[in-house]
């Protein structure tokens, strides 16, 4: 994502592509939820959602991304989420809300993103 953080095709399909594979809160999306997060995912999402604050579809992915690695009831869960508060995911999701205020489906995601089950702004937030 960093070669091509000007393109937002590029940028919107990384992130659909986090997204696809840390679905589920199974142990395998589990794992691989905090393989992203290992590997450095977050801070490149949330850039993303910065370079390409006006593309929707680039909001909509990254969204979804940070949903799922926030997702689970393994262990890791709490350290993900904190570690997409670190990233700065929460002002970030403020941010796409107000950008994005007439488009339901991005909306949708944003909540999705600071709800209590999948919250992107810490454990404790």
């Amino acid at each position: 994502m960093r070669v091509h953080a000007a393109n937002a095709d590029i940028r919107e399909q990384a992130c659909r592509a986090l997204m696809s594979i840390t679905t589920g809160d199974d142990a395998q999306g589990e794992a691989c939820a905090q393989a992203a997060v290992d590997a450095g995912a977050l801070p490149h999402i949330v850039a993303a959602m910065h370079v390409h604050a006006a593309n929707a579809a680039v909001q909509d992915q990254a969204c979804r991304a940070l949903i799922n690695i926030a997702a689970g009831n393994d262990a890791h869960r709490d350290a993900r989420r904190q570690a997409a508060a670190d990233a700065g995911a929460l002002p970030q999701i403020i941010a796409t809300m107000h950008a994005h205020a007439a488009n339901a489906t991005v909306q949708e995601m944003t909540c999705w993103a600071l709800d209590t089950r999948h919250r992107c702004a810490g454990p404790g937030a």
